[in-house]
Order: structure tokens, then sequence, then C-alpha cells
């Protein structure tokens, strides 16, 4: 009995000893333990798009076990997959109860030839269409000289349609325990957005009492370190007729001419004020005449120069298409407000433009463009007559950073008060998805001083 005995306890303690030294078994959940999808958006030339989709899981993952392949986006190359601890795009991976799914955002090639910017990824962003079109769906304008109508109203709604995304888990996903979570090919659509920059935006109205209390909506960005002992530049972006909109944000939406201002990097570089004002009408048109819009617009600039500490020597404006027509008429009605332009795909009656003549302009269009160009030909012709100096120059719109450069400090050397740029090929869209990219571009205009 006692050897019985002994050799039971030993066949125990085996067992237990053997049970200890074995690896522990993976454990397997079948279902999904996914407890929110969030879609992170981006503005880039061509709209906003959502450039990464984070899938909240209850558990943290093991990033090193992911891979491009465990995750598919609807309609989406997906092109990094990492865990995180936080709701964001990382430049490497740690474990992390968050995945991040990031995904391309290329303008593809038919968008370029074509020059179409959606302003929307899919069209299913601000209610207003392709953002893009210069006959401008919201306003629904009669054509007058090619071009949309002055006065034309926006007819779309006024409330924002978040971007949505449609993402499976396709792979067995490996917690940071050892748990995997099996593939499951139900369809996961984001229940949150987190719009990168556009947030950082106050949506306000100007209500103009020298215009009969004309209301003006507008986003402003204010200096996240803003300092009132401090002078800050402030850049004005005015919006193309294709985004004429009840909608305050499409502005901030349609490409990078508000937006690239106010991103972190270029905030770094230049602090300053933006305002993007959303039009509700078409404003400025091919007969180069503009509404009272461009007046209550100046009056805002005036407002918000009251209001914040504002460096009056450095205030500047931008625009594309119609935007940058109005910039030329402000420029010409108040020739004293602004220490720089930057015109993009515009043109203006060269006859009106003589008192630009010492004006700092960095004009941008397209080789195809088939007003803009010619109608730039001859305002430069204009101002080089009564005095400019004109540095002119033919760019590819896709060249690489370095090469833009290049091109710009090649065409600062020549010291002119306007530099002159066509993008090779392409045509009028097509230059403002590119335009604003151009880091020395942006950098000569805060480098303007008004005398």
């Amino acid at each position: 009995m006692k050897k019985l005995t002994i050799l039971a306890v030993l066949l125990i303690l085996g067992m237990v000893i053997n049970g200890c030294a074995s690896a522990p078994k993976e454990q397997t959940v079948a279902n999904q333990p996914i407890k929110s999808v969030t879609a992170i958006t981006e503005v880039f030339g061509d709209g906003q798009k959502v450039s990464a989709v984070v899938l909240e899981y209850d558990k943290a993952i093991d990033t090193s076990k992911l891979k491009t392949s465990d995750f598919a986006v609807e309609g989406k190359t997906v092109t990094k997959v990492y865990a995180n601890t936080a709701v964001a795009k990382a430049s490497q991976g740690i474990n992390g109860q968050y995945v991040i799914v990031e995904l391309s955002t290329a303008i593809t090639p038919d968008t370029m030839m074509k020059g179409n910017s959606a302003g929307q990824e899919n069209n299913t962003g601000n209610g207003a269409g392709n953002a893009a079109q210069e006959s401008s769906q919201n306003a629904n304008p009669p054509q007058r000289s090619g071009g949309p109508q002055l006065g034309s109203a926006a007819t779309d709604s006024a409330e924002s349609k978040p971007l949505t995304v449609n993402v499976t888990q396709s792979g067995n996903i490996i917690t940071a325990n050892g748990q995997t979570y099996k593939a499951d090919t139900r369809v996961k659509t984001n229940s949150k957005n987190i719009n990168l920059v556009v947030e950082d935006f106050k949506q306000l109205v100007h209500t103009d009492p020298n215009h009969n209390n004309e209301k003006l909506m507008y986003n402003l960005y204010v200096p996240k370190n803003y300092d009132p002992s401090k002078r800050y530049p402030l850049v004005l972006f005015m919006h193309d007729a294709g985004v004429v909109s009840n909608n305050p944000t499409n502005t901030l939406t349609q490409g990078l001419g508000a937006i690239i201002w106010a991103t972190p990097s270029e905030q770094a570089k230049n602090e300053c004020f933006v305002v993007a004002p959303q039009y509700t009408t078409v404003i400025a048109d091919d007969s180069s005449e503009t509404t009272e819009q461009m007046d209550i617009t100046v009056n805002l600039i005036k407002e918000l120069e009251n209001q914040y500490s504002i460096d009056t020597n450095r205030i500047y404006n931008t625009g594309q298409s119609m935007g940058g027509m109005t910039s030329i008429a402000m420029d010409i009605k108040y020739p004293d407000m602004f220490a720089a332009s930057l015109l993009v795909a515009c043109q203006w009656d060269a006859s009106k433009v003589t008192l630009m003549a010492k004006d700092n302009l960095w004009i941008i269009v397209s080789e195809g463009d088939n007003k803009a160009k010619p109608g730039m030909d001859a305002i430069t012709e204009t101002l080089k007559a009564k005095g400019a100096t004109v540095s002119k120059a033919t760019w590819s719109a896709e060249s690489s950073a370095s090469e833009f450069t290049r091109n710009v400090n090649a065409m600062l050397a020549e010291g002119c008060n306007i530099n002159y740029v066509i993008f090779n090929g392409g045509s009028h869209r097509y230059t403002w998805q590119y335009a604003y990219t151009i880091e020395g571009v942006r950098d000569w205009l805060f480098k303007q001083v008004k005398e």
C-alpha cells in the first residue's frame, strides 16, 4: 500500500511539473472585441480624405504581429498597419489597444490629368457636390463670359456630412498577452471622425454695419500659443466659385489653400493667423467685377486687427480662381493693405492693374488654363511697362520637394518683385492641387513686409 501511495504521489507531482514546464496554450477568441472605429481625415491638394482608420480593441494588440493584409478598407489601399496607445498616427507602432490602418491618399493619374479636384472624398463631404466644378452645382449660375455669374447663390445644405469608411478585419489579430482575435468578414463603419487641422479653426460670422449688416461666414485660426504682447502676420485665403456654399467649412476641406497655413509644421516656422471666408454667392466674375462681399471681407480683416494683435505690415492675401481674382481686386482698391499676394489660377482685366506695378506678387497658373494663362501674360506685360520686374519660368507641378526648392531659389535670385510660375501642362483646377504645396513660395510670402 505504501508503495502504491508513493507511486501515486510521484505521478501527480510529475503531471504538475510537466504542466508548469509546458508553454501556455494560445487562447482563441471567435468574436472580434472591437469597441469603436474612428476615421482620421486630412486635407490634401485635391481635398479632404480619410488617411487612416483606427480600430479600438478591448485589449492591447501586439504591434509586431500586424500586417497590411490583416485589414481591408473598401475602395482604399492599405499602406501601413500598427498598434498605438492613442488614437493617432505614428512613425512606428507600440503595443496598445488601438490599431492604426493607414491608407493611400495619392492623387490618381486620372485626377491629375483632368484637374478634377473633388474637394471631398467621393463627394460625400459637405453636401457641396463636386466642390471643384467651376460652374458650381451649389450656385447653379447662368453663364456669362464663360464662367459663373456674379451674385449667384448657393443652394446646398449648411450641414457637414462626415466622411465614412468601411473596414473589415481580414486576418487574425494577436493581443499582447497571446490571445488570437479571429478574422471576421463583417464590415465595420466609423462612428467617429478626427478632422486634423480643420478642427483647429473656429467658425464665426462677421456682421458689417457699413453694408446694411450683411453677414459673412468665416473660419479663423488663432495661433495655439497666442500672446497679445506679440504681433502676428495674417493670411487671408479666398476660395474658388466651385466652393460657394452654405456650409461654413467647405473652404477648409476643398484643398490646401486655407488649411496649409495652420498645419503644425507651417506654424512652427511661420506662426500666423489664418482667415478663410466661406462665400455663399459668387463674389467675382470673368468680367472683372466684384460684389460688396469683397469690401466686407476687407472690413472683416480690419475688425480682426482691432480684436487681436495683428502685424498690419504683414497681412497677405491669396486665393484660387474666383478667390485669386478677388485678391487682385483688393490690391487695386486697397493698395496699402497687403504686403504680398499669392495669386493662383486667376486673371483680371489687364487695363485695371496698373496700380499693382510695385506690389509683391507670386503668380501660379497652368499651361493649359485658357483663361488664367493668357490673362496673367497680359497682366505681367502691363505691369512691366509700368516698372515692375518679372521673373518667369515653367515648372512641373509634380516636382519633388528638392526640385521645387531649387526652382524657387533660382527665381528669387533674379530679385524681381513679381514671380510668375507656369505649370507644364495641366488645366485650371490642376493648378491649385499643387500650388500651395510649394514650401519655398509660402516662405517667400512671410518674408514680405509692407513698406
